[in-house]
């Protein structure tokens, strides 16, 4: 095959790819690793000579086609590998390259994980609504409709996020009432906080594997 896409439990992917080695044939395939935390050393350590890796992280959006992907591609995949690679995910959402391996793990921080951080939004503003009084099915179908909504506004060819939420918001208005209450409770802080903690757990699920100890430079 001329391309191989990885998607195993990163357990499980040694005893793959050990298996696979030496029935490649010539020239070699590219190999996509969509399994979290595989560092391309080790994949290319078990895929034996010849083999192109690039790594993927996609996100669960790609069940619906609206994915965002990260790309990282080490020295040595070429250009055409790496249009490859591209168009295989893009068939699922959008994709960006990123410069080094280890912003791998800030992208499964931002974008791998951040579906969860978006869905818990809309969750706590429902109940929340619903605590004012709405009826909870229709404060989830409004939440759920105004994250969709926004979703599409903020994925605009020039969208600005600034400006998207200052155009929303009315000096002395109630979503200036609100937006108060998040800073004043501390919300770009916790924000913060949250995608390091992911990042930094990213990189020690991949360290607790002696396969998988990612090399001075990507720490």
């Amino acid at each position: 095959a001329a391309v191989v896409v990885l998607a195993v439990k990163p357990q499980d992917a040694a005893a793959v790819l050990s298996a696979l080695a030496g029935q490649w044939g010539a020239p070699g395939p590219l190999l996509i690793s969509v399994a979290a935390g595989l560092r391309v050393a080790s994949l290319q350590a078990w895929c034996g000579p010849g083999v192109a890796v690039v790594r993927a992280m996609p996100n669960r959006p790609a069940l619906v086609g609206a994915a965002a992907t990260g790309l990282f591609a080490p020295p040595g995949v070429t250009e055409p590998q790496r249009a490859t690679a591209a168009q295989v995910l893009s068939s699922v959402g959008e994709v960006v390259w990123v410069p080094t391996e280890a912003a791998l793990d800030v992208v499964t921080a931002l974008s791998g994980s951040g579906p969860a951080y978006f869905f818990l939004l809309a969750q706590l503003m429902a109940e929340a609504a619903a605590g004012l009084g709405l009826e909870a099915a229709a404060a989830r179908r409004l939440a759920a409709a105004t994250l969709y909504g926004a979703g599409l506004l903020a994925h605009g060819a020039d969208a600005d996020l600034a400006r998207l939420r200052a155009e929303v918001t009315s000096r002395g208005g109630t979503t200036e009432a609100a937006l108060r209450v998040f800073e004043d409770a501390g919300l770009r802080a916790t924000v913060a906080r949250a995608l390091e903690a992911a990042a930094l757990r990213g990189r020690e699920l991949a360290a607790a594997h002696p396969d998988l100890t990612p090399t001075a430079g990507d720490s």
